[in-house]
């Protein structure tokens, strides 16, 4: 179906933003609305992708189209947060796992300008790679999509005990890689 939504979409029909919106609507308005905690901010964020998407719609490859429009999706969210709030603490869920992270990475802003050097992109996804698919899927559910850990424990038959336990092993496991490449 991407395929289709991305042919659809490099033919300059307007139909692939309806189908995208179909599809994925939820999954990004989901993602948006727990980083800004806001329907009407979730709603704003997923016209911006469907508007960004359409403005680099030559640009998209099959095998991307749903991480390409989450991360576009996340971008948004972030920057309206950035607007709205200047206060590290001001958001919901995506500033509560910004604050777990803070023991490993600098906190703040810092956190942004080091997750876009490439040097350290490369390192997390080489991390990530090596960790078991369990512990994969649950740290990027919390520190990428943004989930609960009531949510995490519930999509994969966990206590939340567990999961709370999985993500400090997790976030060790990464400070000592980091570390151990000179990154921290």
């Amino acid at each position: 179906m991407d395929s289709q939504i991305i042919a659809m979409l490099q033919n300059r029909d307007e139909r692939a933003l309806s189908e995208i919106r179909r599809i994925y609507g939820a999954l990004c308005g989901k993602l948006a609305y727990r980083i800004l905690g806001s329907q009407q901010d979730a709603e704003e964020c997923v016209s911006d992708m469907l508007l960004a998407v359409w403005n680099s719609r030559q640009q998209i490859a099959p095998q991307e189209l749903k991480a390409y429009l989450v991360s576009l999706t996340r971008h948004s969210a972030m920057d309206k947060l950035k607007t709205r709030t200047r206060q590290k603490r001001g958001g919901r869920q995506f500033a509560l796992a910004l604050d777990e992270l803070a023991e490993i990475l600098p906190s703040g802003e810092q956190v942004e300008q080091l997750a876009e050097q490439h040097e350290l992109t490369a390192a997390l996804t080489d991390w990530l790679r090596s960790q078991p698919q369990r512990i994969r899927r649950i740290f990027l559910q919390r520190y990428y999509l943004s989930a609960s850990v009531q949510e995490i424990a519930a999509q994969n038959g966990m206590s939340i005990s567990a999961v709370k336990m999985t993500l400090l092993r997790a976030r060790k496991k990464l400070r000592d890689y980091l570390e151990k490449e000179e990154l921290l």
